[in-house]
């Protein structure tokens, strides 16, 4: 199967270059329900506009054999038949996605795997029949197996994998070189990154030399009953102290700024700055780290978790794509909330592109009130978000987009 080879070389090397460079604009490229709609043949479609859009890389959903049609309790790894689509029409999209010069990213779901056979204690935890037909020892202490304990959180209800074994991650690392070198797979999701010390993150990217990767290290914010509070120093400590065990090689979704950022834009946007009068997320703190978003399929889509106020969405946008840290845009309010919408969110890509805005680019708050915020990022870019009005003084300043509540000027 040699599909869409790369070279190996370059690759970590690669990875940091696209890290340092900071300019990638992510698109979560499905939701909960995706499984149900063809899903590879629909994204095909779709490649085009991802590109003149200004995507540099698409999430894509777990493409591999699962218990679960969303994809996200695996079994066979090396099937490629799963419920959004066959071997053949993933592979039509990941060649249709090179051709357009997005780079898929795969999902990689190794916290952990539904057993094909009753094993130790008549429990499944065994893999026989299928590749990396691994037997018990494969399985954590804690989750019915005869391995080790856990080295993080239980994933509950499914075996959860010992990546303190040695033959577990010598067949991870060969399994993800597959996916990255013969799928064509070229970025990494990891999911439910609490579940395994981040020190295997490491040795995983390092093994199969991504070109880019990001975890999810989703922890609960800091709430007083349901009131979120100011100050959530200690939830983006322990997001930049999992970024930092993977030896800076992997980048995190930035759950601190969703979370905040989410209860600001309903009239309290003092919360968007600090004591120290910088962003109160991972970006921050580390933003050519952080991977900004509204929403996903577990926050948002069907299964709404934690969702983002659906009517101040655009503000959202307006906030994550002018500021640093790496925006990620979610699938739905891209594809199916209206042109609109998508055409707002695209230009404020284009803006962000056009006045070279990275992960690092400074940035000074200017006002951040009840309903109004304000900051000014790059020296080259402003921006005001709320009902309140604010403009930037100096006729150097231009009018670029504006929309519900949210107003982008540059020079």
């Amino acid at each position: 199967m040699g599909f869409l080879g790369t070279d190996h070389d370059d690759g970590v090397q690669q990875s940091q270059i696209v890290i340092r460079d900071g300019r990638e604009i992510l698109l979560q490229a499905f939701n909960w329900e995706s499984h149900k709609h063809d899903w590879w043949r629909n994204l095909e479609r779709k490649v085009p506009d991802m590109a003149k859009s200004g995507i540099t890389s698409a999430w894509l959903p777990p493409p591999t054999h699962s218990f679960s049609r969303e994809g996200y309790l695996p079994q066979n790894l090396y099937s490629l038949n799963s419920s959004y689509g066959s071997e053949s029409l993933l592979k039509t999209l990941l060649y249709k996605m090179k051709q357009h010069n997005i780079r898929p990213m795969a999902d990689i779901v190794i916290n952990h795997r539904v057993g094909t056979t009753q094993g130790h204690g008549g429990r499944y935890n065994r893999y026989d029949g299928v590749p990396l037909s691994w037997d018990e020892r494969a399985v954590t202490s804690c989750t019915g197996g005869r391995g080790n304990r856990s080295t993080g959180d239980n994933f509950h209800g499914v075996p959860n994998i010992d990546h303190t074994q040695d033959f577990v991650r010598k067949d991870i690392i060969g399994w993800l070189k597959w996916l990255r070198y013969t799928v064509g797979f070229q970025d990494f999701r990891f999911d439910f990154a609490r579940g395994y010390s981040a020190k295997y993150v490491k040795e995983y990217v390092e093994g199969a030399k991504p070109i880019f990767s990001v975890g999810e290290y989703w922890d609960s914010c800091n709430y007083n009953g349901t009131y979120l509070e100011y100050n959530q120093d200690s939830h983006r400590q322990r997001i930049v102290n999992w970024i930092d065990a993977t030896g800076q090689l992997s980048t995190a979704f930035d759950f601190t700024t969703k979370g905040i950022l989410q209860e600001a834009v309903k009239g309290q946007l003092w919360r968007l700055r600090d004591a120290q009068g910088k962003p109160p997320g991972v970006i921050g703190w580390w933003p050519s780290r952080a991977v900004t978003f509204l929403d996903n399929h577990d926050t948002g889509s069907t299964q709404g978790h934690w969702p983002f106020p659906s009517s101040h969405v655009m503000e959202g946008y307006a906030y994550i794509l002018t500021h640093p840290g790496i925006p990620s845009i979610f699938y739905d309010h891209f594809y199916d909330w209206g042109s609109s919408m998508h055409d707002q969110i695209a230009k404020l890509i284009h803006i962000r592109k056009q006045q070279d805005i990275t992960s690092k680019s400074s940035i000074r708050i200017i006002e951040a009130q009840a309903n109004l915020y304000a900051a000014i990022i790059g020296e080259k870019l402003c921006m005001k978000i709320g009902s309140g009005s604010w403009c930037p003084t100096g006729l150097e300043w231009k009018l670029a987009a504006h929309g519900h509540q949210y107003a982008v000027w540059h020079k």
